[in-house]
């Protein structure tokens, strides 16, 4: 069985126990298939996990969370039904601490604060409008967020979504602080980025483990990409 040219662990692979395989996902990847039949995340963590431990069938790969494709960062994957089940619901519960950069093209006023809307997903156009006070059948998205200062040309925010909704990041910075996020076109940015992903990174992800309990913590590198360079000075 050759290797699957798939990713080296402390980079791609952040963690992996009996339970979870914690990802750096590169932007541009799908996390799960859809009708593109662009092969997804979940194949690829299959493939790797079935070369690494031998197995003569499919491994098990459960999705309980996704970010969008050319977004970059942390993704959870379960091993098993009982994680797989125990994170759906954490997810669900928004229990889990989630950390976003985002880089812009100008700095958000005010520099930190909370935005609230009521997202409206238009699953034909595959976009979400957000609007001010409740509306229709808009689900409620929050977040926070604040100014980590100037990158370059550009401004590194950091973003806490308490919800968890289709493009809630990149449409709430949008509308509700006119600061569309580096490379998104989709919501406003001028100009895309030369690989077509969008300067949004799911950096860092708290949660109660599934099966063990214990509090863990994980930190995704930004990606090898030059639009991320002047951001790497506020690496902790």
């Amino acid at each position: 069985m050759n290797r699957p040219n798939l990713w080296s662990e402390g980079r791609e692979i952040l963690f992996e126990d009996n339970h979870l395989l914690v990802i750096n996902k590169p932007a541009g990847i799908l996390v799960q298939g859809d009708a593109t039949g662009d092969e997804p995340l979940s194949k690829k963590a299959a493939e790797y996990l079935r070369f690494k431990y031998k197995k003569p069938g499919e491994a098990f790969v459960g999705v309980c969370h996704r970010i969008d494709r050319p977004v970059s960062g942390i993704v959870i994957l379960a091993k098993t039904s009982k994680a797989l089940s125990r994170l759906n619901e954490l997810f669900r519960d928004d229990k889990i601490h989630k950390t976003y950069w985002a880089l812009t093209g100008k700095p958000p006023i005010p520099e930190n604060g909370t935005l609230i809307h009521w997202l409206v997903k238009d699953t034909v156009r595959n976009v979400t409008k957000a609007y001010p006070t409740a509306h229709g059948q808009g689900l409620r998205s929050e977040l926070k967020y604040e100014l980590l200062g100037q990158a370059g040309n550009r401004y590194l925010l950091q973003v806490n979504p308490v919800t968890g909704r289709p493009h809630q990041i990149r449409t709430q910075l949008a509308t509700g602080l006119s600061t569309p996020i580096v490379g998104d076109v989709k919501y406003g940015f001028i100009a895309p980025l030369p690989d077509v992903s969008i300067a949004l990174h799911a950096r860092q992800l708290q949660l109660q483990h599934p099966v063990t309990k214990e509090t863990m913590t994980f930190t995704a590198p930004l990606p090898d990409a030059a639009h991320w360079d002047a951001a790497r000075e506020y690496y902790q």
